[in-house]
């Protein structure tokens, strides 16, 4: 019997090798009830790891479909992060510092156009939460809690570039201003930093 830890993997790794697949097509590869294969998918997807589609048909029911999404890829190990530090450690070697300071500007001005092109609400309390959607779609497993009214906590317990922002405290100045920026009718405090040891990046945003 699979424990679960290796029987989300496994789901992982067959929808990495297939791309798309019914629930039939995932069973294929296991021994365990539907029952237990279903929750292994909705703990995936709550967790912004895996993503579903209905099918429709042109007789019978639609039927849903299972891939991974972009933070479900990244689980996979990958050089990318490690390739990143080593561009900006020889462009630091090249340019001086200015110029990694001025890629990290550009870097958070392209994500704060981005986000704010996927937000269409005015609502405080919605933006909180479609901004971590945002993230958490991004890898970062994100978690919000309102502690007040009109009073939120943010939770990063994941960061996907936390070794170039190690190196490139930048990096973690950018994600401040990237807040600062979307919650400007607000206030942004920073309670935390994984890159300090801390067990997740907190803030707190208030409006």
């Amino acid at each position: 019997m699979q424990d679960n830890g290796s029987a989300k993997r496994t789901v992982l790794t067959v929808l990495k090798k297939e791309n798309e697949l019914t629930i039939s097509g995932i069973m294929s590869y296991f021994t365990i009830s539907e029952v237990a294969v279903r929750r292994h998918l909705r703990e995936l997807e709550r967790q912004g790891l895996v993503k579903k589609r209905f099918v429709k048909q042109k007789l019978g029911r639609p039927y849903l479909m299972y891939s991974l999404t972009p933070s479900g890829h990244k689980t996979f190990p990958s050089q990318y992060e490690s390739l990143s530090l080593e561009i900006l450690w020889d462009l630091e070697a090249l340019e001086g510092v200015e110029t990694v300071e001025k890629v990290i500007q550009k870097r958070t001005e392209r994500e704060q156009a981005k986000v704010k092109n996927e937000l269409n609400t005015d609502d405080f309390g919605q933006k909180v939460r479609d901004v971590a959607a945002i993230q958490n779609n991004k890898g970062y497993m994100v978690e919000v809690e309102k502690i007040g009214e009109d009073s939120y906590e943010m939770r990063h317990y994941h960061c996907p570039i936390a070794k170039v922002a190690s190196a490139y405290r930048q990096i973690c100045s950018g994600d401040q201003r990237l807040y600062e920026d979307l919650f400007s009718e607000g206030c942004v405090e920073p309670r935390s930093c994984i890159v300090d040891g801390d067990n997740c990046c907190k803030w707190t945003i208030k409006k």
